[in-house]
């Protein structure tokens, strides 16, 4: 396994720990993983294989904004929203109460 397939794998692992109805940021995983590469950790995701069982669609930009999904922003905000997350004008309202950290 190649370097950046191992970093998207744990990338990947991370994903999956996040509950349904919870939401992380690039820069959380990042941080996670021990590094400070979170736009890595988007590329990762950009390549997720398994938007199913690997929920990229929870990941976030730090400001709040929800940031891009490679089936478009608006399923993105559907899916969101499906699990009880309350989004205006693309922004995650009440960031803290939804935001789920790794622990180190």
């Amino acid at each position: 396994m190649n370097k950046n397939t191992d970093f998207n794998e744990k990338c990947y692992t991370l994903l999956r720990q996040i509950p349904k109805g919870k939401i992380t940021t690039y820069k959380e995983l990042a941080r996670a993983l021990g590094s400070k590469a979170w736009r890595a950790v988007g590329t990762a995701l950009a390549k997720n294989p398994d938007l199913i069982t690997t929920p990229c669609h929870r990941v976030i930009r730090s400001d709040g904004n929800i940031g891009e999904y490679a089936l478009g922003r608006e399923k993105k905000i559907e899916l969101l929203k499906s699990e009880g997350i309350k989004i205006t004008n693309g922004k995650i309202e009440n960031f803290e109460e939804y935001f789920y950290s790794f622990q180190p």
